[in-house]
């Protein structure tokens, strides 16, 4: 079994910050890309960041230069931190993971169940 479970949704102001926290535990052999998504009420998913095993970063248009992905391999966990917040960054953000479960097994993608932003003044 593969466990993904984020942490550090809120409430904030415009204008503030959050750090989103995202955890893989369980059977897991090796984790290769790691991603942040959101999804607004009435919209689509969105790739918000991603981050390779190597440390190669990707980021949405929308959020260039006000939000920092990072990893920290040795515990299996991606970090999403959100400056500079607008009220259009309200969404469920969601984590997922490109990982195998065994030396034998192929890559797979994981989720988490998200957790809530939302940016209110």
């Amino acid at each position: 079994q593969v466990q993904i479970v984020e942490s550090g949704g809120g409430l904030v102001q415009p204008g503030g910050s959050l750090r989103l926290s995202c955890a893989a535990s369980g059977s897991i052999f090796v984790i290769g890309r790691m991603e942040w998504y959101r999804q607004a009420p009435g919209k689509q998913r969105e790739l918000v960041a991603s981050i390779t095993s190597g440390g190669t970063t990707n980021y949405a248009d929308s959020v260039k230069g006000r939000f920092t992905i990072s990893r920290d391999n040795a515990k299996n966990t991606v970090y999403l931190q959100t400056d500079s917040l607008k009220p259009e960054d309200t969404a469920v953000y969601y984590c997922s993971a490109r990982l195998r479960k065994s030396w034998t097994s192929a890559f797979d993608d994981y989720w988490g169940q998200g957790t809530q932003v939302t940016v209110s003044s």
